[in-house]
């Protein structure tokens, strides 16, 4: 399997499964990726999802210059029923990678190893991240003569400031863990043996809160961006208010006041 999918107390775990090609994309890892988030998306008992990498090298290296590339520039003809279905829709990547996918579910990424391309693609579609102290980050595009079409000119300035994502985006250098949390990019670096621990404590953590509450901020935040202030603000209500006629906002504050864990429902 190039993808590890798996289903645990409310929370979804995505282990990138190549850890001898350090995790990069190739058809068969696009489609089973894409698989897993429509199912995570679509799967009312999961409530967070969990994406991380095989082995301790490497989170992601991107797509695989030398089988997924080549199917788009067209230096390699289709081999396998995978190779078909992604040269015949580019846009399949493109969703894996969660460039133009719909998804209002938290994810928290346990990033092992160097992020590089898609890899670090992938994670601007995620809420929270953790790093190993031995990750490193970077988009060597530019270098290869191909363009970072992940959502990298349009998401990464908007997720650091402008002169470190032009730096990263230009020179195709790569950063280290320390640096990528000075600019914003990661919320934790922690030990290599803690990655996958400290992710779960934030899934964890998530998973009890009110599954519709957390939606719904996480499609305020996302939809709102690029609004007006007053735009964003009629739009938060327009999302808010089901959120307070529902089941779980009258479980909630119940739970509170008799002192126990509140049993939420999604409903």
């Amino acid at each position: 399997m190039a993808l590890i999918y798996e289903k645990r107390n409310h929370i979804a775990y995505l282990t990138l499964n190549r850890p001898d090609a350090h995790n990069a994309f190739d058809p068969e890892t696009i489609l089973e990726l894409l698989a897993a988030w429509e199912d995570y998306r679509d799967d009312a008992e999961l409530r967070c999802a969990i994406i991380t990498g095989a082995g301790d090298q490497s989170f992601c290296a991107g797509a695989d210059l030398g089988k997924l590339i080549p199917l788009f520039t067209g230096a390699r003809q289709p081999e396998t029923e995978a190779d078909r279905k992604v040269q015949a829709d580019p846009m399949l990547a493109q969703k894996a990678l969660l460039r133009d996918f719909e998804l209002y579910k938290p994810v928290v990424a346990a990033i092992n190893g160097h992020a590089i391309a898609g890899g670090l693609e992938l994670l601007y579609a995620t809420d929270i991240r953790v790093a190993s102290e031995t990750a490193s980050f970077g988009l060597q595009e530019a270098k290869w003569a191909i363009f970072p079409m992940g959502g990298s000119s349009v998401k990464l300035p908007r997720q650091v400031p402008y002169a470190k994502a032009m730096e990263i985006l230009l020179t195709g250098e790569l950063i280290d863990a320390e640096e990528a949390y000075r600019i914003g990019l990661v919320n934790r670096v922690v030990s290599p043996g803690q990655v996958m621990e400290t992710a779960e404590k934030f899934a964890v953590t998530i998973a009890r809160n009110g599954p519709m509450a957390v939606s719904a901020i996480k499609k305020a935040v996302l939809t709102n961006i690029g609004l007006t202030l007053n735009e964003g603000l009629a739009k938060e209500v327009e999302i808010a208010v089901p959120v307070f006629l529902s089941q779980d906002a009258q479980e909630g504050p119940r739970a509170f006041k008799e002192k126990r864990e509140p049993n939420y429902r999604g409903k």
